[in-house]
């Protein structure tokens, strides 16, 4: 009998975050994209070459969408599609450090059912599926009952300039992780209150995080409050505004109005992590 998606993903993230740890402190050859698109490494080469040959032999039907792969139109007819970032923080891989992953997804449509989010260095798994809890190495987890008023936050500090803000600066404490979907599952694990992003965010990013926290109980959404989501032409999310139901709202009432804007308005982010 086939493995289900989350038991293939969770498979493939092993494995993957076994190849990356090869390479991880010892001198890997590294390149630069060009276009501001930032930097890659032959670790992220063979991650994704690995995943690829892995997940496709084991769904050929399934589309794909990885930050390291020439992106195939054909995924935009598929009724699933594997969303891949072999190396979620490559700066921090490349620095030695240990706050790197490996984020596996599966969307049906335009909304993800299955993900895992794998950091090699620390031998920690989080999963979830869209009829599952939210997993740690196993075990449940939730999110944090933290209120507004000093709510530890994962984000950059650009996020937290008044200009988004109505008026003020938030009265947030501010953390920051290099994996961005290492920051989701921190906020659904409760290590942390909330996480957001007024910078546009990679499908690849956020796509199995985002499962994962809304399966802890966390809404995870775009800068307007929309639901997130997936496998769109131009993979990118509006923004990212994660966090447990009551925290969520008060972000968005204190943060300025924001407008959707569609894919091809978004100025995109750096794609090396």
């Amino acid at each position: 009998m086939p493995a289900s998606d989350l038991a293939l993903l969770e498979q493939a993230a092993h494995e993957a975050g076994e190849i990356a740890l090869r390479y991880w402190r010892r001198d890997p050859r590294v390149w630069d994209k060009g276009n501001g698109a930032g930097p890659v490494t032959e670790a992220d080469l063979a991650v994704n070459a690995h995943l690829e040959r892995l997940l496709r032999t084991a769904r050929p039907d399934y589309g794909w969408l990885s930050e390291e792969s020439a992106d195939d139109p054909a995924r935009l007819q598929a009724e699933h599609c594997f969303i891949i970032d072999p190396i979620d923080g490559t700066r921090a891989f490349i620095d030695g450090q240990v706050g790197f992953s490996n984020a596996l997804a599966i969307a049906r449509g335009d909304r993800v059912v299955a993900g895992v989010v794998h950091l090699p260095a620390q031998r920690t798994t989080y999963a979830a599926s869209a009829e599952g809890p939210a997993l740690r190495d196993g075990k449940p987890i939730a999110p944090s009952a933290h209120g507004f008023e000093g709510a530890h936050v994962l984000t950059g500090k650009p996020s937290l300039d008044p200009v988004h803000w109505r008026g003020v600066a938030p009265p947030l404490k501010r953390g920051f992780r290099p994996s961005l979907a290492w920051r989701l599952c921190l906020v659904a694990d409760g290590q942390f209150d909330a996480t957001l992003s007024t910078r546009p965010a990679w499908e690849w990013d956020v796509a199995a995080g985002s499962l994962i926290a809304a399966r802890a109980g966390c809404v995870a959404s775009d800068l307007t409050g929309a639901p997130m989501r997936f496998n769109a032409a131009r993979p990118l999310a509006d923004g990212l505004v994660v966090a447990p139901p009551a925290l969520h709202d008060q972000l968005l009432a204190a943060m300025t109005p924001h407008r959707l804007r569609t894919a091809s308005q978004l100025d995109a982010p750096p794609r090396g992590g």
